[in-house]
């Protein structure tokens, strides 16, 4: 099951699944009082539903049946058939991905559709649906997206602002475009704006500044309040909030050591109270350390690198660590408790998480730094954070463990080619490896979405750099780490054929007597099997594969 939605008047509840796990999403809809199922059914749809106010229409967004791209959205009238529905969007833009919304005070339903370098939102009544008026047409380098409260827009937009400002038109100012936008926040170079709501007398920002994800609350009249935190390295983010005319914001919170936790503050008073704490059942954050080191990479940029390890930790050069990162599509990896990890830390190892460039952690210039043409930048962070942490007696040498999935994924296979005597073991999760010849088939999910972030290999200059890193092009006659390599038979974003060609090509060559364990689950997809336990199963099965091979005790 991924996402749901209620309908307005709070009968009837739609919901998108897949029972086979290749995101190809079937709709359901329910009577909540009733518990019946109705008849309605829409196939090979995204997980995104969003209801019109007659309680009685769904949009939703169509895939192509080949790629697995969402290109098209439609509306279905329930007790209609299918073959009914009406197109209302199509994009014919490879290139671009789509998603559908409404606004916080619900007047509109949204189309927006975004690119690695571009965004472009259209938006239309939901009391009476009908055209979808543009927001502001889609330029290169230019990203937004905008919301809606009151007799406003807000928009957040990277239009002279790298790291993203907010900007605000009225109503009646929109057809003017960009000319009417007005400055609500000041263009940073230290202060990246991950996402924003709006509230009836402020706006709650979720924002990032010195490698952390905090929330600050801009009132009308000018005041900024941020929300402050107790530990080094930490996660805020906004939670729910459904109800712009309060004076609450919900946001959660959470750290390596820290369960996340729900508050919610208030932004005229700055009154904070907690709302609920995930339990973690025999765990006691107060036996446990966060810290936050900087590493200087090889080229002189600091590097954030998280750290949880056991209240009594001494820094002899004798651990054990595993270290993880992910680094690519701008996405951050902020530290937050994982009960899986509690285990690991209570033998003694290290958890040090390497916010490596490819990621948003230090902003917009962050990623820039890790894609495209920079991308190596990427692996050899990674490389370096362990070398200092080896040097400054974190851990040991022959005693490091590193982790990765998907585009991580890549990273442990690239890292494994550059630097494979630094690791005594890698695990590498649904890994992307057969970067050149995966894109070069355009007719595989998500290549085209993604020439902005690899390169286009039809063009030499991109061809040349990619293959220059890609895992499996790469594998040499050498001594490599002991492997755990997974992947799922029905994974749509990197296909099972990648990592098998992967190990077969490491067991062909490779000159070291480590074990290479391919482990392929005939019943999981990108984000692995279903089932409330299944993960702790396979979680288990990788960390005792690690733990061998690194020399940890029960």
């Amino acid at each position: 099951m991924s996402n749901y939605a209620v309908s307005p008047d709070n009968r009837l509840v739609a919901w998108a699944e897949d029972t086979v796990g290749r995101r190809q999403y079937v709709l359901k809809v329910k009577d909540i009082a009733t518990g019946t199922v109705m008849a309605d059914t829409l196939s090979n749809i995204e997980p995104n539903l969003v209801w019109a106010d007659d309680n009685r229409t769904i949009f939703y967004v169509e895939k192509d049946p080949t790629t697995l791209r969402g290109y098209r959205v439609k509306s279905h009238v329930l007790g209609t058939p299918a073959s009914a529905d009406t197109l209302h969007y199509e994009e014919r833009d490879d290139t671009f991905s789509m998603g559908i919304a409404r606004t916080t005070d619900d007047r509109y339903i949204c189309i927006g559709v975004g690119s690695t370098v571009s965004d472009e939102q259209r938006c239309t009544p939901a009391a009476t649906p009908g055209a979808f008026t543009l927001v502001a047409p889609r330029a290169r380098d230019h990203k937004y997206d905008a919301d809606h409260l009151g007799n406003r827009w807000i928009i957040r937009t990277n239009r002279g602002a790298k790291n993203y400002k907010l900007v605000t038109v009225a109503d009646a100012d929109m057809a003017r475009g960009t000319a009417a936008w007005r400055d609500l926040t000041p263009a940073s170079d230290g202060v990246f704006i991950e996402s924003f709501k709006p509230f009836n007398g402020f706006v709650a920002i979720d924002q990032r500044e010195g490698g952390n994800r905090q929330i600050r609350l801009l009132t009308d009249a000018g005041k900024s309040l941020p929300v402050k935190a107790d530990e080094p390295a930490y996660r805020m983010g906004l939670s729910v909030n459904e109800e712009p005319d309060t004076p609450w914001v919900r946001y959660s919170y959470s750290s390596l050591v820290t369960p996340t936790t729900t508050f919610e503050v208030n932004a005229l008073t700055g009154e904070r109270r907690t709302l609920k704490v995930t339990p973690v059942p025999s765990y006691d954050p107060a036996n446990y350390v966060t810290e936050r080191v900087w590493v200087p990479a090889r080229d002189g940029t600091r590097v954030p690198v998280s750290l949880a390890y056991k209240k009594g930790f001494k820094r002899d050069g004798t651990a054990a660590m595993l270290q993880y990162a992910y680094g690519s599509y701008g996405s951050s990896t902020d530290p937050s408790l994982r009960p899986d990890m509690i285990p690991l830390l209570d033998r003694g190892m290290v958890y040090a998480i390497a916010h490596i460039r490819g990621g948003q952690e230090m902003g917009r210039g962050w990623y820039d730094d890790g894609h495209l043409l920079n991308k190596k930048n990427s692996f050899t962070d990674f490389i370096d954070v362990t070398r200092y942490l080896v040097a400054q007696k974190y851990v040991a040498k022959d005693r490091v463990a590193a982790l990765g999935g998907s585009a991580g994924g890549l990273l442990m296979g690239a890292v494994a080619n550059m630097a494979p005597a630094d690791y005594k073991v890698m695990i590498a999760q649904v890994p992307f490896v057969d970067v050149v010849t995966t894109m070069l088939d355009a007719s595989i999910p998500l290549t085209t979405f993604e020439y902005d972030e690899w390169g286009n290999p039809a063009q030499k200059e991109y061809y040349n750099y990619m293959l220059s890193y890609s895992p499996y092009d790469n594998v040499a006659a050498k001594a490599y780490p002991a492997l755990f390599v997974g992947t799922g038979l029905w994974d749509s974003q990197v296909q099972y054929y990648e990592p098998a060609k992967w190990v077969a090509r490491l067991r062909e060559r490779k000159t070291d007597r480590n074990p290479l364990l391919f482990r392929v689950n005939m019943e999981a997809g990108h984000g692995g099997k279903s089932g409330r336990f299944e993960r702790f199963r396979q979680d288990a099965e990788w960390q005792a594969f690690m733990l061998q091979q690194l020399g940890v005790a029960g």
